[in-house]
């Protein structure tokens, strides 16, 4: 039936199951206690398929990398149901292994086996980033772990709800496990309402319509995916193009560590092939095979914008990762750095994919979330944790400049406003602003990097930094410029100091008046620099974007006296 199901009825289905994530999504962003979560959207719902786990439909305010990895996510619960033999109506498991489901432990997964007429119909999952899952480090962004439980919690995938009723022992055991509890318990709560709501709006859909007849709907939309992928394929030319870039190093050794790619087309398949990666490292910047693949397909998403949010779309693409390499970490390698390593791949597959088809791909951006965290205790005693990320350059394209103090190309997820921070934390933000002469030189150059000055209020505090970039800076593509690296620094009695390893450091000892202050990169440029308009070098002096010496460096003189 998915090969006769008329177009008409297939675009209002689509819609409107894209609408139920979305609705789960807006449900999860509006209950949840932490704002990593309410602000910025650092989440996902979807729904997956009942045999394999495949992304099915996913929201579009989640997280990107949550489309590929949460599919294993919830085929490791399916496997774990078929080997149990007791799955029924009214289940709803809970984990936060990253080994099984992707990503980190951070990141709680809900799946819930949705029933229609006696049988599985589908999936539903909710993920969510909780503030704190306990590990050595409040914020869980250890930089310096060598095995998964100096991260965080780890909890296996178990039953939360068992055919409807609430396991409180289970809870139990999760609140003892965070430093935190009431926002743990308020975020559990919310993807709680999100899948419940899930399941209401998927029974009112086929309530509505056949279940022959979604189920077909979910058949041709995956089949249309595979399609629409291997007529982008095609499009380009055959061929076999490779690129490396590097992190600076695993938070332990400090010790530059590649990832390679060799990207290959013919007619209409492709192949990513990670062979000269660098092997499982003893620090966090591993991760598990599920989120490779996973962010394999976010870059392939950005190279080829119109394609949908379903697995047909990875049919024709074969992804291999090396065994034993930082890409493919088994149990129990530390894994809490992922979204460094991640950032690392889509800039490779982008410098790969630059030299096949350069239109279709935007400079390396800023490449590093910058996890800091900064955590101590109020004078009444409550415990208090600021973590967040920080915004940076977006890379130049053939079409515009990279956009200024933007979030990672991972996400649709937004920077936590400084108001939101100061009104929940103890500690005031000295500065907020663009970063001047961070972007990469370009035709089109990158966009801005940003400076955060952030000045603790309480009497003293611990920060943790948890980066990437301090040492190999975001590249341009097509003759472009690489971008300002990342620049972190620490106030203590004696004046600023920096990281010995420059993007990572744990156990930052601050007290009242003292800050910590962070320089993001920004992104790479796009085409060569002597072809941009001299009119654009002068309104970006003008603007306070470039000093003239950055400017004239870059550029030449031939902006001076040149029409903003």
């Amino acid at each position: 039936m998915a090969d006769t199901i008329d177009p008409i009825t297939l675009a209002v289905l689509a819609g409107r199951m894209e609408q139920i994530a979305d609705e789960m999504d807006a449900t999860l962003f509006r209950a949840a206690f932490n704002p990593i979560i309410a602000e910025a959207h650092d989440a996902s719902h979807g729904l997956y398929h009942a045999e394999t786990g495949d992304t099915l439909v996913q929201g579009k305010s989640g997280l990107p990398i949550f489309v590929g990895v949460m599919s294993f996510a919830v085929k490791a619960v399916i496997d774990k149901a078929a080997e149990a033999g007791d799955l029924e109506d009214g289940d709803i498991y809970i984990f936060n292994d990253a080994h099984m489901g992707g990503t980190h432990l951070s990141d709680m997964r809900l799946v819930r086996p949705f029933y229609r007429d006696g049988q599985v119909f589908c999936y539903l999952a909710s993920v969510g980033h909780w503030h704190d899952v306990g590990g050595a480090v409040p914020g869980n962004y250890n930089p310096s772990a060598t095995e998964v439980f100096q991260e965080a919690f780890v909890l296996p995938p178990v039953k939360l709800v068992r055919g409807g009723e609430l396991q409180q022992d289970i809870i139990d055991i999760l609140m003892r496990n965070t430093r935190l509890p009431q926002s743990a318990m308020g975020d559990l709560n919310g993807q709680l309402g999100a899948l419940d709501l899930g399941a209401k709006r998927l029974h009112e859909l086929l309530d509505e319509y056949e279940t022959a007849t979604v189920k077909a709907a979910l058949d041709a939309l995956g089949d249309r995916a595979e399609t629409l992928m291997r007529s982008e394929l095609a499009s380009l030319p055959n061929g076999r193009w490779e690129a490396v870039d590097y992190l600076d190093n695993d938070g332990i050794t400090d010790g530059a560590l590649a990832i390679k790619v060799a990207l290959e087309i013919s007619d209409d398949r492709m192949v990513l092939d990670f062979e000269g990666t660098a092997p499982v490292t003893a620090g966090p910047v591993n991760i598990a095979l599920p989120t490779a693949v996973a962010t394999a397909y976010v870059a392939i998403k950005h190279i080829f914008p119109d394609l949908p949010a379903n697995a047909g779309v990875m049919r024709p693409v074969e992804v291999r990762v090396p065994d034993s390499s930082l890409l493919s970490a088994e149990f129990p390698a530390p894994v809490g750095g992922y979204t460094e390593t991640i950032l690392r791949m889509i800039d490779v597959i982008f410098s790969a994919a630059a030299q096949a088809a350069p239109t279709r791909v935007v400079a390396n951006a800023y490449g590093t979330i910058n996890a800091l965290s900064i955590a101590g205790k109020k004078s009444n005693g409550q415990p208090w944790v600021m973590f967040s990320f920080y915004g940076g350059g977006h890379g130049g394209s053939v079409e515009s400049d990279g956009l200024n103090h933007g979030n990672a190309p991972i996400s649709t997820a937004t920077i936590p406003p400084m108001e939101i921070l100061e009104a929940a934390y103890p500690v005031m933000f000295r500065q907020w602003a663009l970063r001047p002469d961070s972007a990469g030189a370009g035709m089109h150059r990158g966009g801005l990097g940003a400076i955060y000055e952030i000045e603790l209020l309480e009497e003293k505090a611990e920060a943790f930094l948890f980066g990437e970039r301090g040492r190999h800076a975001p590249k341009g593509v097509a003759s472009g410029e690489p971008a300002a690296m990342n620049r972190f620094a620490y106030e203590q009695e004696d004046g600023w100091h920096n990281p010995p390893l420059a993007s990572k450091m744990l156990g930052i000892k601050l007290k009242k008046g003292q800050a910590v202050r962070l320089e993001t990169p920004g992104g790479g440029g796009y085409g060569p620099a002597v072809e941009r308009a001299a009119t654009s070098v002068a309104r970006d002096v003008a603007l306070g974007y470039m000093t003239e010496a950055e400017a004239t460096e870059n550029y030449g003189t031939a902006w001076k006296g040149a029409d903003q």
